[in-house]
Protein backbone atom coordinates (compact mmCIF):
# COMPACT_ATOMS: atom_id res chain seq x y z
CA UNK A 1 0.00 0.00 0.00
CA UNK A 2 2.05 3.38 -0.91
CA UNK A 3 2.40 5.55 1.87
CA UNK A 4 0.02 8.98 2.30
CA UNK A 5 2.83 10.88 0.74
CA UNK A 6 2.73 9.19 -2.66
CA UNK A 7 -1.00 9.11 -2.54
CA UNK A 8 -1.45 12.59 -1.97
CA UNK A 9 0.79 13.17 -4.53
CA UNK A 10 3.23 15.41 -2.96
CA UNK A 11 6.34 16.17 -5.08
CA UNK A 12 9.30 14.83 -3.66
CA UNK A 13 11.27 16.95 -1.61
CA UNK A 14 8.47 19.40 -1.01
CA UNK A 15 7.88 18.25 2.73
CA UNK A 16 11.18 18.25 3.97
CA UNK A 17 11.61 21.97 2.36
CA UNK A 18 8.88 22.90 3.74
CA UNK A 19 9.36 21.27 7.41
CA UNK A 20 13.07 22.57 7.58
CA UNK A 21 12.17 26.19 6.90
CA UNK A 22 9.22 26.37 9.56
CA UNK A 23 11.52 23.99 12.22
CA UNK A 24 14.12 26.59 11.85
CA UNK A 25 12.57 29.67 11.70
CA UNK A 26 10.32 29.12 14.54
CA UNK A 27 13.13 28.26 16.16
CA UNK A 28 14.91 31.52 15.45
CA UNK A 29 11.60 33.26 16.22
CA UNK A 30 11.86 31.27 19.91
CA UNK A 31 15.26 32.31 20.48
CA UNK A 32 15.01 35.86 19.28
CA UNK A 33 11.27 35.96 22.02
CA UNK A 34 9.51 37.09 18.81
CA UNK A 35 6.29 36.37 20.56
CA UNK A 36 4.27 37.24 16.96
CA UNK A 37 5.88 34.74 14.70
CA UNK A 38 5.78 32.13 17.42
CA UNK A 39 2.05 32.46 16.88
CA UNK A 40 2.57 32.43 12.69
CA UNK A 41 4.49 29.23 13.11
CA UNK A 42 1.91 28.04 14.61
CA UNK A 43 -0.83 29.44 12.16
CA UNK A 44 1.31 28.18 9.32
CA UNK A 45 0.98 24.14 10.63
CA UNK A 46 -3.11 25.04 10.41
CA UNK A 47 -2.97 26.24 6.97
CA UNK A 48 -0.34 23.48 5.64
CA UNK A 49 -2.78 21.13 7.28
CA UNK A 50 -5.80 23.04 5.11
CA UNK A 51 -4.08 22.72 2.28
CA UNK A 52 -2.90 18.99 2.34
CA UNK A 53 -6.94 18.49 3.38
CA UNK A 54 -7.62 19.86 0.10
CA UNK A 55 -4.82 18.95 -2.00
CA UNK A 56 -6.40 15.29 -1.01
CA UNK A 57 -9.41 16.30 -2.88
CA UNK A 58 -8.30 18.94 -5.74
CA UNK A 59 -4.70 17.24 -6.48
CA UNK A 60 -3.22 20.47 -6.89
CA UNK A 61 -0.36 20.56 -9.46
CA UNK A 62 3.41 20.70 -7.95
CA UNK A 63 3.92 24.18 -9.80
CA UNK A 64 0.65 25.61 -7.17
CA UNK A 65 2.22 23.21 -4.28
CA UNK A 66 5.83 25.15 -4.85
CA UNK A 67 4.20 28.35 -5.12
CA UNK A 68 2.49 27.74 -1.51
CA UNK A 69 5.86 26.28 -0.05
CA UNK A 70 7.87 29.21 -1.44
CA UNK A 71 4.90 31.64 -0.16
CA UNK A 72 5.36 30.67 3.58
CA UNK A 73 9.38 30.79 3.37
CA UNK A 74 9.40 33.89 1.89
CA UNK A 75 6.72 35.21 4.83
CA UNK A 76 8.93 32.90 7.83
CA UNK A 77 12.08 34.64 6.75
CA UNK A 78 10.16 38.26 6.43
CA UNK A 79 9.49 37.83 9.96
CA UNK A 80 12.50 36.58 11.54
CA UNK A 81 15.75 37.95 9.42
CA UNK A 82 17.26 41.09 11.72
CA UNK A 83 18.16 43.62 8.81
CA UNK A 84 20.27 46.89 9.45
CA UNK A 85 18.25 49.89 10.54
CA UNK A 86 19.55 51.76 7.18
CA UNK A 87 17.54 49.49 5.15
CA UNK A 88 14.40 49.59 7.45
CA UNK A 89 11.30 51.26 6.27
CA UNK A 90 10.23 51.28 10.20
CA UNK A 91 11.14 52.93 13.86
CA UNK A 92 11.25 49.53 15.62
CA UNK A 93 14.63 48.90 17.26
CA UNK A 94 14.71 45.58 15.63
CA UNK A 95 13.84 45.73 12.02
CA UNK A 96 13.20 41.96 10.54
CA UNK A 97 13.40 41.53 6.12
CA UNK A 98 9.78 42.43 5.96
CA UNK A 99 10.71 46.18 6.45
CA UNK A 100 13.32 46.05 3.70
CA UNK A 101 13.24 48.66 1.05
CA UNK A 102 15.88 48.86 -1.20
CA UNK A 103 14.68 52.64 -2.29
CA UNK A 104 11.85 55.03 -1.36
CA UNK A 105 9.96 54.77 -4.84
CA UNK A 106 10.43 50.35 -4.62
CA UNK A 107 7.47 48.56 -2.47
CA UNK A 108 8.97 47.07 0.81
CA UNK A 109 9.62 43.02 0.87
CA UNK A 110 6.38 42.86 2.60
CA UNK A 111 4.44 44.43 -0.30
CA UNK A 112 6.29 42.15 -2.19
CA UNK A 113 5.76 38.70 -0.10
CA UNK A 114 1.70 39.75 -0.47
CA UNK A 115 1.66 39.96 -4.01
CA UNK A 116 3.60 36.77 -4.30
CA UNK A 117 1.23 35.04 -1.45
CA UNK A 118 -1.87 35.90 -3.20
CA UNK A 119 -0.81 35.14 -6.43
CA UNK A 120 -0.04 31.59 -5.21
CA UNK A 121 -3.08 31.65 -2.99
CA UNK A 122 -5.04 32.51 -5.91
CA UNK A 123 -3.67 29.66 -8.07
CA UNK A 124 -4.75 27.14 -5.68
CA UNK A 125 -8.02 28.49 -5.65
CA UNK A 126 -8.18 28.34 -9.45
CA UNK A 127 -7.25 24.80 -9.40
CA UNK A 128 -9.01 23.67 -6.24
CA UNK A 129 -12.67 25.02 -8.51
CA UNK A 130 -11.35 23.35 -11.37
CA UNK A 131 -11.00 20.03 -9.82
CA UNK A 132 -13.69 20.05 -7.07
CA UNK A 133 -16.70 22.06 -9.10
CA UNK A 134 -15.49 20.26 -12.48
CA UNK A 135 -15.36 24.34 -13.87
CA UNK A 136 -14.56 25.01 -17.41
CA UNK A 137 -11.33 26.67 -17.68
CA UNK A 138 -12.18 30.50 -18.83
CA UNK A 139 -12.47 34.05 -17.61
CA UNK A 140 -15.59 32.84 -14.97
CA UNK A 141 -13.32 30.91 -13.29
CA UNK A 142 -9.92 32.69 -13.31
CA UNK A 143 -12.47 35.85 -11.92
CA UNK A 144 -13.74 33.35 -9.36
CA UNK A 145 -10.31 32.20 -8.31
CA UNK A 146 -9.12 36.17 -7.96
CA UNK A 147 -11.81 36.93 -6.05
CA UNK A 148 -10.69 33.81 -3.23
CA UNK A 149 -7.65 34.97 -3.72
CA UNK A 150 -8.60 38.67 -2.76
CA UNK A 151 -10.88 36.99 -0.27
CA UNK A 152 -8.26 35.08 1.58
CA UNK A 153 -6.09 38.30 1.91
CA UNK A 154 -8.87 40.10 3.67
CA UNK A 155 -8.59 37.15 6.34
CA UNK A 156 -4.90 37.57 6.15
CA UNK A 157 -5.78 41.29 7.55
CA UNK A 158 -8.34 40.04 9.95
CA UNK A 159 -5.80 37.35 11.19
CA UNK A 160 -3.05 40.56 11.91
CA UNK A 161 -6.14 42.40 13.01
CA UNK A 162 -5.92 39.87 15.71
CA UNK A 163 -2.25 39.96 16.61
CA UNK A 164 -2.55 43.47 17.32
CA UNK A 165 -5.19 43.01 20.21
CA UNK A 166 -3.56 40.32 21.74
CA UNK A 167 -0.01 41.81 21.41
CA UNK A 168 1.58 45.15 22.52
CA UNK A 169 4.99 44.52 20.37
CA UNK A 170 4.59 43.73 17.04
CA UNK A 171 5.53 44.13 13.60
CA UNK A 172 1.94 44.74 12.00
CA UNK A 173 1.81 48.32 11.13
CA UNK A 174 -0.75 50.34 10.93
CA UNK A 175 -3.89 51.46 9.01
CA UNK A 176 -1.83 52.72 5.80
CA UNK A 177 0.38 49.22 5.87
CA UNK A 178 -2.92 47.26 6.44
CA UNK A 179 -4.09 49.84 2.58
CA UNK A 180 -0.94 48.68 0.90
CA UNK A 181 -0.97 44.86 2.01
CA UNK A 182 -4.59 45.08 0.23
CA UNK A 183 -3.51 46.65 -2.63
CA UNK A 184 -0.51 44.26 -3.54
CA UNK A 185 -2.44 40.88 -2.34
CA UNK A 186 -5.41 42.55 -5.15
CA UNK A 187 -1.88 42.49 -7.49
CA UNK A 188 -0.80 39.57 -6.84
CA UNK A 189 -4.38 38.09 -7.37
CA UNK A 190 -5.50 39.93 -10.75
CA UNK A 191 -2.04 38.91 -11.97
CA UNK A 192 -2.55 34.77 -10.87
CA UNK A 193 -6.27 35.22 -12.34
CA UNK A 194 -4.77 36.56 -15.97
CA UNK A 195 -2.03 33.62 -15.29
CA UNK A 196 -4.68 30.95 -15.28
CA UNK A 197 -6.71 32.08 -17.86
CA UNK A 198 -4.26 31.10 -20.11
CA UNK A 199 -2.93 28.25 -18.44
CA UNK A 200 -3.93 24.32 -19.89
Amino acid sequence: MPDARRQAGLPRGLTAFVLVYLVGCSALAFRQGNTEFVIYSGAMVVFIACVLLLHTHARFTPTALWLLALWGLAHMLGGTVPIDGRWADTDSEHPVLYAFRARDWLPRYDQLVHAFGFFAATTASWESCRALLRAAPGLALSTVAALMGMGLGALNEVIEFGITRVMTEHGVGGYVNTGWDLVSNLVGAIAAGVWCLFRR
